[in-house]
């Protein structure tokens, strides 16, 4: 009889586990359909003219990664799978992950993923709001965010990569600009709801982008420290998606062009879509 009320408690906390676990899930489908609905309803067609007086290396980017007369879609929906580092340079750690994104820069993302094998299964999401990981599904691992350091950092992250998977969002406008680094490198600059956020973009002679690289607002020190430190990846397996080049296989980390440098994300890009709005 002792043993009825420990079991019912055991139960009642297991349901409440798998209860805060649906909340998560249904948090993360009601941001990824807030920044889909960012999606330009009747966007124009890309002409090399929109770019002409861009820096050299910028130019050649976009018309290699935008086809001429692509509808210009800012916000994508991404399938990928790959490997996701847990430990370091020296002890990767890596485990097996996929993983669905919405990207819609300026306004924010969502990268909702599952990975890991046997005792280290694992599941949750990142976003500009909040990080959340869970561990069986059912027992929370990791859960920060909704404060200023992280909303910086996740908005390098997710500028960054709009660089190379949302190209239409880092076009020239109110919110973006280009300036030259060198024959090859250009520097984008995004601003939005006051934050700033510089990516480079290294491109070959035709305009492909070979890699990225910036300052990103982290904590990945052994201070455990928020300051600016070097971030970046390399791409390559560039496939057509709806006229836009886009990489399939990217590797980034933290101290990217250092000695210390540690591709913690390998992606495999399985699909790219960009979704329309009802709008």
């Amino acid at each position: 009889m002792i043993l009825i009320p420990v079991f019912s408690a055991i139960g009642a906390g297991l349901a409440g586990l798998v209860g805060w676990r649906q909340l998560d899930r249904r948090a993360d489908r009601a941001e990824m359909e807030r920044l889909l609905a960012t999606q330009p309803a009747d966007p124009a067609p890309f002409t090399a003219g929109m770019v002409a007086d861009l820096p050299e290396p910028a130019r050649r980017f976009f018309t290699y990664a935008i086809a001429e007369g692509t509808p210009l879609h800012t916000v994508a929906r991404l399938e990928m799978t790959g490997q996701f580092g847990m430990g370091d340079k020296a002890a990767p750690g890596y485990m097996p992950m996929s993983a669905t994104q919405v990207l819609a820069a300026p306004h924010g993302f969502v990268w909702a993923m599952s990975g890991g094998t046997g005792t280290t299964r694992m599941a949750g999401s990142d976003s500009g709001s909040w990080t959340r990981f869970w561990l069986f599904g059912c027992a929370p691992v990791a859960r920060f965010g909704g404060d200023p350091d992280h909303r910086r950092s996740a908005f390098g992250r997710y500028v960054a990569e709009a660089v190379f998977w949302t190209p239409a969002a880092v076009l020239p406008g109110p919110h973006v600009t280009w300036e030259p680094v060198s024959q090859n490198t250009a520097r984008m600059i995004m601003r939005h709801a006051g934050l700033e956020q510089a990516v480079e973009v290294t491109v070959a002679e035709d305009g492909q982008p070979l890699h990225v690289a910036f300052q990103r607002w982290s904590n990945a020190n052994p201070e455990k420290v928020h300051r600016l430190q070097p971030f970046g990846g390399y791409l390559s397996e560039f496939r057509d998606f709806g006229g836009f080049r886009l990489p399939t296989h990217v590797e980034a980390g933290n101290n990217f062009g250092t000695d210390d440098y540690f591709p913690f994300f390998i992606a495999d890009v399985t699909d790219i879509a960009f979704p329309k709005t009802d709008r």
